[in-house]
């Protein structure tokens, strides 16, 4: 009996030992994740002849054509027809002079009198424009506190002056939540208001009330500084619009000639504010002729996307992304002869580039697609702010409403041989017990964090629309951020398990129809 039960423990054991092997052979994807492959790929994204990848920029675009270059070769999908999303980005500055503003037939100095405001989403400042002024007031419309500076007020086709702020600013009993500022104090929420009430210009002024200087301050143009005026532009993202509408800060010499005094306009705010009444009317002998001119300088950068489509009829549309930026900070601009100046970026974040890259090779290179759809991004900008990862989840290229899970990769080959972070663990308790599960056996120690680096990376722009996302890391270290981050140093065979146990994890959300919890960020 006893001889028997040996026989059938061995025989059990065997069974086993051959399904985990059959498992392992049919997931040829387990296997194909490697330190060799992370090495690679790094030694290129992190080469001098890329110069630190900053965005936008020539290497920067090096990067992305090698990355979707690797995503083409595993067999990856186009997104849209393309391996590229790009992102639009812009310089600008004031053509001083061609830029100029009267009131009445009274011209006014460009920078002690007026400046314009930035071209940006809803406001565009080029053009010749021609209207009367309307002042008014905060130019708040607010149903949910009982006020309306636009009631009963015609501005269409005007241009409409309007303070900074709020009534009642500095009183705690005010009814726009006390001495705490709500939204419709912010200038852009003036200048939509103003636009959705047909204006066609919105000319700006600092309170009074509040302010003993009411000198312009609008964008901090180049031309208009000596301090700037040989420094290189930066490149931002361009959100103008067609349809904005000239936005400019006017000081005391405009208010001078539409009220007659400061004091004047001070009275009338104090009255408002006093009342919490609008007063608003069109002013008299008030005709304003504005021109503003930018130079303008277009470029761009791109996201890089690649997708294995689900092979479930019922789950293909809901989508696991997998995601990590590959740009860096550049090189310096000064430095002397044989100074090493470029950022390499190897773990930040050539690495996660790598992890990103090593996945998607490695779903590809199964026979079968998990039930639902694969999204491998590699995000521009993030040393910006999360540029790319904004843009996509404002453009997406799939229904942001169908991502069950974003997996991200930032720096995972530094800080000792296994240290493993999840930011954003607590924040999302399924997918840290998925992820914590898969780890065992990859010789990953786990070592908890808080939330404060929640939003250090592109995972949050996901996370912030409900979906379950983790930045996966290894944490920063004393060459974070400098020109000793180089590919000598990467640990590819800990980048290589990072990159597995999100393969893993990857396999296991792409594999059911569950969705996940999701925790408020506090």
């Amino acid at each position: 009996m006893k001889r028997f039960l040996k026989i059938a423990v061995i025989f059990i054991a065997g069974l086993a030992f051959s399904s985990e092997l059959f498992a392992q052979k049919a997931d040829k994807g387990t296997l194909s994740i490697n330190p060799a492959q992370i090495k690679e790929y790094v030694y290129y994204l992190a080469s001098d002849s890329l110069k630190g990848r900053k965005t936008p920029g020539k290497e920067l675009d090096m990067a992305a054509d090698y990355i979707a270059e690797k995503f083409k070769d595993y067999g990856l999908e186009t997104v849209g027809g393309s391996y590229f999303q790009t992102i639009p980005y812009f310089t600008q500055d004031l053509d001083v002079s061609n830029t100029r503003f009267s009131i009445d037939g009274k011209s006014f100095e460009l920078k002690s009198d007026f400046i314009p405001f930035e071209a940006a989403s809803d406001m565009n400042p080029e053009g010749d424009f021609k209207a009367e002024v309307v002042f008014a007031g905060y130019g708040i419309t607010a149903p949910e506190y009982g006020y309306d500076d636009y009631a009963g007020l015609d501005v269409n086709g005007k241009f409409v002056l309007v303070l900074k702020s709020e009534p009642r600013k500095n009183d705690p009993e005010s009814p726009f939540m006390g001495t705490n500022e709500t939204k419709h104090s912010k200038l852009i929420d003036k200048v939509r208001n103003a636009k959705a009430h047909g204006a066609i210009g919105l000319l700006f002024v600092t309170d009074p009330l509040n302010h003993m200087m009411l000198k312009p301050q609008g964008y901090p143009w180049q031309s208009l500084s000596k301090l700037m005026k040989n420094s290189q532009l930066p490149f931002q993202v361009d959100t103008r619009e067609a349809n904005g509408i000239p936005t400019i800060h006017v000081g005391d010499r405009v208010v001078e000639k539409l009220f007659g005094s400061v004091d004047s306009l001070k009275t009338i705010q104090a009255g408002i504010d006093k009342t919490l009444k609008p007063h608003s009317f069109i002013i008299e002998r008030s005709m304003c002729e504005l021109k503003v001119s930018l130079l303008i300088n277009t470029t761009t950068a791109k996201n890089v996307v690649g997708m294995i489509k689900g092979s479930d009829k019922k789950l293909r549309g809901e989508v696991v992304i997998i995601g990590g930026h590959y740009d860096h900070v550049g090189c310096m601009l000064q430095h002397k002869e044989g100074e090493d100046y470029i950022y390499n970026g190897a773990d930040d974040n050539a690495s996660g580039t790598a992890g990103v890259m090593a996945v998607a090779k490695a779903f590809a290179s199964n026979r079968k697609a998990p039930a639902r759809s694969l999204l491998f991004i590699c995000f521009a900008g993030e040393e910006m702010g999360l540029i790319g990862s904004e843009y996509y989840t404002k453009h997406p290229l799939l229904p942001v409403e169908k991502s069950v899970a974003m997996l991200n990769m930032d720096m995972i080959g530094r800080n000792g041989t296994d240290t493993l972070q999840l930011e954003g663990a607590d924040l999302n308790p399924d997918l840290r017990d998925i992820m914590l599960k898969e780890n065992v056996g990859l010789g990953l120690k786990y070592v908890p964090t808080g939330n404060e680096m929640m939003g250090r990376s592109d995972h949050y722009n996901f996370f912030k629309l409900g979906i379950t996302s983790v930045d996966i890391t290894g944490g920063l270290h004393p060459d974070y951020h400098t020109v000793r981050d180089n590919p000598d140093k990467l640990d590819c065979d800990k980048a290589s398990r990072i990159a597995t146990l999100v393969y893993r994890t990857a396999r296991v959300i792409a594999s059911e129809s569950r969705r996940y919890k999701v925790e408020p960020l506090k």
